[in-house]
């Protein structure tokens, strides 16, 4: 007896912990990230350098069956300096403030308080102002920048109680100017902390 007694609470408690992740639950909390942007041009018209820019606004987590779909919002400050190789090396700094969606699918290891994620998926972002101090010829303005774009997350993250520690990255998959065959896309590191409000 000395012996099943406890293989027994044990099988229970493993049953109990894999039904627990096994239901729905959903989770409400503040996000605040730093983030380093670049813009890729296929056409070689300049170079990026990453400048600190930052996020903040709200994330939601709702996990069943052992993964969780995680939708955000968030106001984000993308900036970059951009150095022309066409127009006797200018520089600019770019700066984009957007309203940044990602809808991200995760998967999480660990029991109780403390646990690790993974996750991915679609990050929609709608720019609502753009700012550079100068133009650089036709292939950098301001007015060439397209309002919305898409790029795709993959990131990893940390659950300490109610912390919550991401690291991710944003791989822009569509041209953001208009009007010109070179592409140029929005790539971003990000480094982010976020506390749990609530959960049900």
């Amino acid at each position: 007896m000395k012996k099943i007694l406890p293989a027994l609470l044990f099988i229970c408690g493993s049953v109990a912990t894999a039904n627990a992740q096994l239901l729905p639950g959903v989770e409400v909390g503040l996000k605040g990230a730093l983030n380093f942007t670049q813009l890729k041009n296929d056409g070689k018209y300049f170079n990026s350098d990453n400048k600190t820019g930052y996020q903040a606004g709200l994330y939601g987590r709702v996990g069943v069956l052992g993964f969780h779909v995680q939708p955000e919002i968030y106001i984000t400050g993308k900036n970059t300096k951009v150095v022309s190789t066409t127009d006797g090396g200018e520089s600019t700094d770019v700066k984009f403030t957007s309203v940044d969606i990602p809808v991200l699918l995760g998967k999480r290891f660990g029991l109780g308080p403390i646990g690790a994620r993974i996750n991915t998926g679609p990050v929609f972002s709608f720019v609502v102002d753009e700012k550079q101090d100068k133009n650089i010829g036709a292939h950098l303005q301001a007015s060439n920048y397209k309002k919305n774009s898409t790029s795709w997350a993959f990131g990893a993250g940390v659950d300490v109680s109610s912390l919550r520690v991401d690291l991710r990255y944003e791989l822009g998959l569509n041209n953001i100017q208009k009007g010109t065959t070179e592409k140029t896309k929005i790539n971003m590191w990000s480094i982010g902390l976020g506390y749990r409000l609530f959960s049900i």
